[in-house]
């Protein structure tokens, strides 16, 4: 369930071109009036604004948004501006060829979506950039247990429909328990394996069995047997297949809370599910942390920017 507020008639995309022109005339850019338009336009109204905006103009709307807006806002401002996928595309690519690469971003995209979504973006990494995405990951992160997973993970065919096979999701359960918590040391190229080739329905089943069985968590069993970025993988993807709504308000919550904002993963979650799921979000936030997820983003930001992600995250429930 999306959060995302569209007017009931919107303007055309011509209007709405002529509109933001008219934003970025005069003395300083008329920031409300871009947050007006963009925050409240789908990916296919955005695309085709975009287009009009360019055959009338002859420049491109982000590159006049990018002169425009500044900091914070202007990177959540043109992550928006694109659609599901090429947004995906974006932050992983900015995420795993950043001077100091830090893989949180690629990873938690990557580990989230479905099959059919990873095929349509590994099209779309390659129209943008020029390169495979599976190139770009073998030369952009070290050789081990997370390259594998991130590597067999797009590139596996998995089933997406709700059915499950409980023989095979409890021997699954004996398997991993076999390859992990059983044993000295841990065998990944398990962990690898069923978490990679098991559809989302069929990991949840697989966690259920492993919880009545061994009396705790699969999740738990990953923070006992992996660390690092292995760990964060297998952590999204299990997550992701039991609970989405609950993984992203934790990341949200984990974002927000301590000394500081960590507004990249602020803007990339409510960016990247607004269109999506955020009102599980939302929903997951508030029975967890008895607080609404718009109270908390409103707190730790500030300004046009604060006024741009609680657009996108709609009313305050």
């Amino acid at each position: 369930m999306a959060t995302l507020t569209v007017p009931p008639v919107p303007p055309s995309p011509r209007d709405d071109a002529v509109q933001l022109y008219r934003a970025f005339k005069g003395f300083g850019c008329d920031t409300s009036a871009v947050i007006n338009i963009l925050a409240h336009r789908d990916a296919t109204q955005r695309a085709y604004i975009q287009q009009e905006y360019r055959t009338m103009y002859s420049e491109e709307l982000s590159k006049r948004l990018a002169s425009e807006l500044s900091g914070k806002l202007e990177t959540a401002v043109l992550l928006w501006l694109h659609d599901p996928a090429g947004r995906d595309a974006t932050i992983i690519r900015k995420s795993i060829t950043a001077e100091v690469r830090s893989l949180q971003g690629a990873t938690e995209v990557i580990c989230s979506r479905t099959p059919s979504q990873l095929q349509y973006l590994k099209q779309i990494y390659h129209s943008m950039f020029g390169v495979y995405l599976e190139h770009d990951i073998q030369r952009n992160t070290s050789p081990g247990d997370l390259q594998k997973l991130l590597l067999a993970y797009i590139s596996t065919p998995r089933h997406e429909g709700p059915e499950v096979n409980r023989e095979i999701a409890q021997k699954d359960a004996k398997v991993l328990y076999k390859a992990g918590e059983k044993k000295l040391g841990t065998d990944e190229k398990a962990f690898i394996h069923i978490f990679s080739e098991r559809s989302a329905a069929h990991l949840a089943a697989v966690s259920s069995y492993y919880h009545e069985m061994y009396g705790h968590s699969l999740k738990k069993a990953v923070k006992n047997e992996t660390s690092g970025s292995f760990e964060h993988a297998l952590l999204t993807i299990v997550q992701c297949a039991v609970d989405p709504g609950k993984y992203f308000a934790k990341v949200l919550r984990k974002a927000m809370k301590g000394m500081g904002t960590d507004d990249n993963t602020l803007i990339r979650v409510i960016v990247t599910r607004t269109e999506i799921d955020m009102q599980y979000i939302k929903a997951a936030y508030i029975k967890k942390h008895k607080k609404t997820l718009n109270d908390e983003v409103h707190s730790e930001t500030s300004g046009h920017y604060r006024a741009f992600l609680l657009a996108l995250l709609g009313p305050n429930h």
